[in-house]
């Protein structure tokens, strides 16, 4: 375990190493990225010209999220045009679109999008988040699952629909309330009775990389299974969050970092997990690939001149190959694999570091 853990200096001087790294035939495998406008704010970016400058890239799915309260400002009052906008550009780029529609948690920080006006109180926490004990927040988010899918029903561009994010796990380390499964299942089936075209259902999940995440994770999801098991039981396609390195904390220039990329046990845990989603009849995707920093604040540092540790640019390559080349050996072919952290690429680019964009259209130009 203590093998796992490295102390370093958070912030290194860039080199051009992500320009020599092996990059992995993708086979079968499409690409993509995730969209986050919140993401694009807090980096100091426009969201709409941001989005743009992305789909100029020649990769082949977006994910696209349906915040709730973005979406329902006021108790019935449904506005779209942001959403709309996004698709629109989307589909004339010639995208293909993973839509997350919620209700509770979508992808993207903070990851927890309820309107206030459904919620007289903030979720207990230490408590499962059932049927029985929020009805009102059930009813409410069947509806505007409803209303969402109903609307974007008859958009060819849209391959799948996202239901929750880590729809099981606790939101983060800030609470410890958890959506339970029956809570889940409630809202996919919503999902599948709205649309006719009856897409698949997409479920994601926290893969841990570390013997103490894993640890941790087990304790914290020991009654009903972490996100990724439910999936299994609930999803037409099971989405991986893979984050090989992260920070626990840090003091003056350094951090102490957990890193499990070249864990065997870490490893085993992901064929296991591939295994068995085939078993159950279920396509894996990578939902999140780690392609940004991920240090002990909530916004990625931006250092002019220096990569953070967590994720340097050839960080972006070599998670890719190595998750594609482990897929390859075990006979699984991934159906995506979704890079995370675009609008960092942009902030670095527009800050004179354009080596993360160039790592990602490397990865686009030489994995055929």
């Amino acid at each position: 375990m203590l093998t796992q853990m490295r102390v370093r200096r958070a912030a290194r001087p860039l080199t051009d190493q992500w320009q020599r790294v092996p990059v992995q035939p993708r086979g079968g495998t499409q690409l993509g990225i995730s969209f986050r406008p919140l993401q694009a704010e807090a980096l100091g970016l426009e969201p709409q010209p941001t989005l743009r400058t992305l789909l100029r890239y020649p990769f082949d799915v977006i994910r696209i999220a349906a915040y709730w309260d973005r979406l329902e400002p006021a108790p019935g009052c449904l506005e779209t045009g942001e959403l709309d906008r996004v698709l629109d550009a989307a589909e004339q780029a010639g995208k293909q679109v993973i839509l997350g529609v919620g209700a509770v948690k979508n992808f993207g920080y903070p990851e927890f999008f309820v309107p206030p006006h459904h919620l007289d109180r903030p979720l207990p926490e230490g408590t499962l988040v059932t049927p029985h004990r929020q009805p009102r927040l059930l009813r409410a988010a069947e509806e505007f699952l409803t209303h969402v899918v109903e609307r974007y029903a008859g958009r060819d561009a849209i391959i799948a629909w996202q239901v929750e994010h880590e729809a099981v796990d606790p939101l983060g380390m800030e609470h410890s309330w958890r959506l339970s499964e029956a809570f889940v299942r409630a809202e996919a089936t919503t999902v599948r009775a709205a649309d006719p075209a009856g897409r698949p259902v997409m479920m994601n999940g926290f893969l841990p990389t570390s013997t103490p995440v894993a640890l941790q994770q087990r304790w914290r999801t020991r009654d009903q299974g972490d996100s990724l098991a439910v999936a299994q039981r609930l999803a037409d396609i099971v989405g991986i969050d893979c984050y090989p390195r992260h920070a626990l904390a840090s003091a003056g220039p350094l951090s102490v970092y957990l890193d499990g990329s070249h864990t065997r046990g870490r490893q085993h845990q992901l064929r296991l997990l591939l295994d068995h989603t085939a078993t159950a009849g279920c396509r894996a995707i990578i939902a999140e690939g780690q392609a940004e920093p991920w240090e002990a604040v909530t916004t990625p540092p931006n250092p002019a001149g220096l990569a953070m540790y967590s994720c340097r640019p050839e960080d972006l390559i070599t998670t890719y190959s190595r998750l594609l080349r482990l897929a390859g050996e075990w006979r699984h072919v991934l159906g995506s694999y979704l890079f995370w952290g675009a609008e960092y690429w942009l902030a670095r680019d527009r800050q004179g570091d354009p080596a993360y964009l160039r790592a990602f259209a490397r990865v686009l130009d030489e994995s055929g």
